[in-house]
Parts: structure tokens; C-alpha cells; sequence
């Protein structure tokens, strides 16, 4: 009797869990409306010029998601360089509660206002330091 308790068991197991690994079969959900109008086609390119055809703009981040952005100050993540930059003053970054600036030279401060101490390449982020070609 207990050779047959384990054979239905078995059986019992194996059926139920080959349910489980099957996926379900796809259902067709009916179309979602747009929810803006369609965009009117560009007018017709001018004779002689090629047609480029335009690339949607991807929007840029305005944070990171690893590191904060910098207190009280107007700014946008650009993740190629991997800073803020900010967009009040020109040529100047923040990343980890630190600024940077580039004046024919680096120097960072811990504040927008300074003072600023020189640094050289090293004391700046890697992909800040190779966006102004050092």
C-alpha cells in the first residue's frame, strides 16, 4: 500500500507542477486611445535639401539616481560627465557635497561661492575631466 501512496504522490507533485511552469496564454487587451493628437506631418522638404528625418528628443534627467543633487541651487544631472552642472554659474559642477570649477584650470571648494583651492586632473571626476580634454 505505501508503493502505491508514493506512486500517487508522485504523480500528484509532477502534475500539479508541471501547471506551474506553463505560461499562460497571451490575451489581446483592446487598444488604449491616445491620449495626445497625432502629430501633423513635417511640410514637404524644399527641392535640392535631403530630408533628415528628426530624432525624437529623449529627455534628459534632471537627477541621479546615485548621488545628490546640489542644495538650493539650480542644476541638471549630465551623466556623461557624471555631475551636475549648474546653471546659474558657468563652467561649474557638483558632485558628493563638492564644486567644481574650470578656469583655464580645475579648483573645487565645498561651496558654489568658494573659496576655491587648485586641483589637477585627479581631483576632479573622471568624466568631468575628459569632457574638457585632460
Amino acid at each position: 500500500m505505501t508503493a502505491i501512496a508514493r506512486i500517487t504522490l508522485l504523480s500528484l507533485v509532477l502534475g500539479l507542477s508541471a501547471c506551474a511552469v506553463q505560461r499562460p496564454e497571451p490575451t489581446s487587451l483592446p487598444p488604449i486611445p491616445p491620449s495626445q493628437p497625432r502629430p501633423t506631418p513635417s511640410p514637404t522638404p524644399t527641392p535640392g535639401k535631403p530630408s533628415i528625418p528628426a530624432k525624437p528628443a529623449k529627455p534628459m534627467p534632471r537627477t541621479s539616481a546615485s548621488f545628490a543633487p546640489p542644495p538650493g541651487g539650480n542644476s541638471h544631472w549630465d551623466a556623461k560627465m557624471g555631475v551636475y552642472v549648474l546653471d546659474d554659474q558657468p563652467n561649474t559642477f557638483y558632485r558628493q557635497r563638492t564644486y567644481y570649477r574650470w578656469n583655464n584650470g580645475w579648483s573645487r571648494s565645498i561651496s558654489p561661492n568658494g573659496p576655491w583651492e587648485e586641483t589637477d586632473i585627479h581631483g576632479v571626476p573622471g568624466g568631468l575631466g575628459r569632457q574638457f580634454g585632460q
